[in-house]
């Protein structure tokens, strides 16, 4: 009997642990892409350049494994170690599928030449703000969407209205984290 009970506690943990890298998107029944930068590592430091210590520019990202179907990207920047909630650092919306990825220092426009849209960050700017911790170490997500539509969101948009406007629409997610501490 004390098996029986364990073996489903063993399972459950499993696929708990199986699932955190990409929750959201086996909660949607998404496809998982892949996410990186050549700047830094999934999990490790983001260096100063990119922060409001350094000349506070997007890192360079890179992306694949773009589901078949996927009419627009979306991608969220956000910091959930802020001491008030959640601080949205990016916010970028109707990125072209075929791009692959996004460069160094995206102008901080409404429009970007191939890049999309962008919306506004918790810094009450457009575009990318960087890294800027009151205290300790926060970690930063960078989170890629494939959707089966162009949102058609007026530049500008928050993170919260990105995210209703991708209710079921999403096709397939990736998620690249890094951290940094003054």
């Amino acid at each position: 009997m004390r098996n029986g009970i364990y073996l489903p506690v063993l399972l459950t943990l499993f696929f708990t642990f199986q699932c955190m890298d990409e929750p959201f998107a086996r909660a949607q029944g998404g496809a998982v892409m892949n996410l990186a930068s050549s700047a830094f590592q999934n999990s490790g430091m983001i260096p100063g350049k990119y922060t409001c210590d350094g000349i506070d520019v997007s890192p360079p990202l890179a992306w694949d494994a773009v589901p078949k179907g996927t009419k627009s990207l979306a991608l969220i920047c956000d910091d959930p170690d802020a001491p008030m909630g959640t601080w949205v650092h990016w916010v970028c919306y109707d990125i072209p599928p075929g791009t692959g990825g996004l460069p160094e220092n995206v102008a901080p426009q409404e429009h970007t030449a191939n890049h999309g849209k962008q919306g506004i960050n918790d810094f009450r700017k457009i575009g990318y703000g960087g890294p800027c911790p009151p205290s300790g170490t926060h970690r930063y997500y960078f989170k890629i969407y494939a959707l089966d539509d162009m949102l058609n969101l007026d530049p500008g948009a928050t993170k919260e209205q990105l995210l209703k406007k991708m209710e079921n629409h999403i096709l397939g997610q990736a998620q690249l984290m890094g951290k940094y501490k003054r």
